[in-house]
């Protein structure tokens, strides 16, 4: 490569300006636990600018470089502090119309406060970030992160001043190389759309912990985990005083584990018991209510407690009408609440992991839950970088969520064709899902095989459970074929119909020919669950979808950007007849 010239600017002239940031990834290996420990919250307002030619990583502006060498003024194309402000947590999609199809960079910033109070180590804590974040603090980089719904942190130790300013660099641009990859069936929102958090903490801490019931112990077992940063050796304490435990746990290489004999009330939907364990070792400690219960296949069943169980699901987006992604507690319980109305046990968390609020909520009103990452449609299977994404935000997820007895499994993709790039890349994901977390299942949402009308993926080998997407009756547009489908099938495992359904128009009347109505929908929703209640190896089920969410591939005059499969109306101001079909449907099971 020849040498630059002398009139080269960096700032107008590089088109590598990003590789000098991609040095310092921030991935799973960040994550801290945080359960129970006080936090400081940075929410509110902060300023904000979209950035679409990159001009602040391209110029450093994080720098915020003034004079030259000499002295002299700098002309400077930003004024911080002079920026509009912007609510944290939001989308900028849905806090003004003038971004609403916006994607690109976005440039977040603001000045906080920070006085030791005999913390030895502090770190920030970004509950999302979509899609790709770069984090700035006082004019130093710190690192990026790559994932639109997974949290993660930075160690800011010996960082923080009297005053700081953290500036975070927000990008949603859709691209192949990502997970999900440019092309989706969903919303793309940016922003920092969850909460941002100051976490002061000892020198040695608990950075995670696991406790759960012993698979196969008869529910008499329960085994503890601890990790922990800044120490080797030592012993930490698990206390559950319901249950009488109060049992040392001796770490060595930093880590150490339990077994100790107990018989908790089982957690289930009917009854989600819940306890309070506590966890400490040295100055640190961390509080969490968690349930136990046990989840597993037996040949063509899934079992809860040693019961059969059938999932009364539906699938639902992490969205609504005013916040986008940045869904409030308020809006999640909502939606359970509507899931429980139509007799639901379980629900469907569809594409990407929702927020970590949403399992804690199913935890304590008795929803099970399926959690999946964004492998979605026709990512980039060849590519190693894509893989090491996507297992990364299924490590994060996982992480993230193993305390939580509502989850109880893992899906690691959606409708992706069978492939030999895709069947490798998937099966590393599932055995990635095993080794951090044995106790649950792992599934995938497959497509079928609709020439042949059969259930016929390679994935399905390697799956605890066989997640099946069929639409017979709307994209498979002759309805006897559903029934052909499971008669050339013999799965010797469980299935879940994870999707099926058709798209109608909020209050769209017709005839049930006539798609895009309401009608045509509830004749759709009647024929198939005709078909599935006698379908031995079908069980469970989660609808697409709960409600209409946003699409900017959905143009037909009865969707206007709204991909409108849901059982209500975006605002769930509106109950579709379909959704009396499913209530009805659960209430015999």
């Amino acid at each position: 490569m020849t040498d630059k010239p002398s009139n080269f600017v960096p700032s107008i002239h590089d088109p590598d300006y990003e590789k000098e940031y991609l040095s310092r990834p921030i991935d799973h290996r960040s994550l801290i636990c945080d359960r129970g420990r006080p936090a400081e919250k940075l929410n509110g307002w902060w300023n904000f600018a979209v950035d679409p030619y990159d001009t602040c990583l391209r110029a450093k502006w994080y720098e915020e470089k003034t004079v030259d060498e000499d002295g002299r003024t700098l002309p400077l194309d930003y004024s911080f502090d002079q920026w509009e402000t912007i609510r944290v947590p939001s989308c900028w999609n849905t806090e003004r119309e003038r971004y609403f199809l916006y994607e690109g960079s976005a440039v977040y910033t603001r000045k906080f406060q920070y006085v030791p109070r005999g913390e030895k180590r502090v770190f920030l804590k970004f509950g999302a970030a979509n899609y790709e974040a770069k984090v700035f603090l006082n004019r130093e980089y710190l690192g990026y992160h790559r994932g639109g719904s997974t949290p993660f942190c930075v160690e800011v130790t010996g960082k923080l001043q009297r005053e700081n300013r953290i500036l975070v660099v927000v990008n949603n641009t859709r691209k192949r190389t990502r997970v999900p990859c440019e092309n989706t069936d969903w919303f793309n929102y940016g922003g920092l759309y969850r909460d941002v958090e100051l976490i002061r903490l000892p020198a040695a801490f608990i950075k995670d912990f696991a406790v759960h019931l012993v698979p196969g112990s008869q529910f008499s077992r329960i085994r503890a985990a601890v990790w922990i940063d800044g120490a080797d050796r030592g012993t930490a304490r698990l206390t559950i005083r319901e249950l009488g435990i109060d049992c040392p746990i001796p770490v060595e290489n930093g880590s150490g584990t339990a077994v100790i004999d107990a018989r908790p009330e089982l957690w289930s939907p009917e009854h989600p018991k819940l306890y309070d364990v506590r966890l400490s070792f040295g100055e640190d400690e961390v509080i969490d209510r968690i349930g136990f219960r046990e989840i597993r296949v037996d040949g063509t069943d899934i079992l809860l407690n040693g019961e059969k169980i059938y999932l009364k699901g539906v699938s639902a987006h992490e969205e609504s009408v005013n916040n986008g992604k940045a869904v409030t507690e308020d809006e999640i319980r909502e939606n359970f609440r509507l899931a429980k109305e139509m007799n639901c046990n379980f629900m469907r968390l569809a594409h990407y992991p929702h927020t970590e609020k949403a399992a804690r909520i199913a935890d304590e009103i008795g929803l099970m839950l399926w959690e999946e990452i964004p492998v979605y449609w026709a990512i980039d299977f060849e590519n190693e970088e894509t893989y090491r994404d996507a297992e990364n935000q299924l490590s994060e997820l996982i992480l993230r969520d193993r305390n939580r007895a509502s989850v109880i499994i893992w899906s690691v993709g959606n409708e992706n064709a069978d492939t030999d790039a895709r069947y490798r890349f998937m099966s590393r994901l599932v055995q990635r899902a095993r080794e951090l977390d044995p106790t649950r299942p792992v599934s995938a949402a497959c497509m079928l095989d609709h020439v042949n009308h059969v259930i016929s993926d390679r994935l399905a080998d390697v799956l605890d459970i066989i997640g099946a997407n069929e639409y017979y009756g709307w994209y498979q547009t002759n309805f006897d074929n559903l029934v052909k489908l499971f008669e050339n099938s013999k799965p010797d495992k469980p299935v879940i119909v994870t999707e099926f359904g058709a798209d109608a128009k909020p209050g769209h009347r017709g005839t049930r020919d006539e798609k895009g109505t309401e009608d045509c929908q509830l004749d759709i929703y009647e024929k198939q669950v005709r078909v599935l209640e006698r379908i031995s190896c079908v069980k469970g089920m989660s609808p697409w979808i709960l409600y209409d969410f946003r699409c900017p591939r959905r143009l037909h005059f009865t969707q206007n950007f709204y991909n409108t499969k849901g059982l209500l109306s975006a605002d769930k101001t509106h109950k579709k007849p379909a959704f009396y079909v499913m209530k009805d449907f659960y209430s015999r099971w």
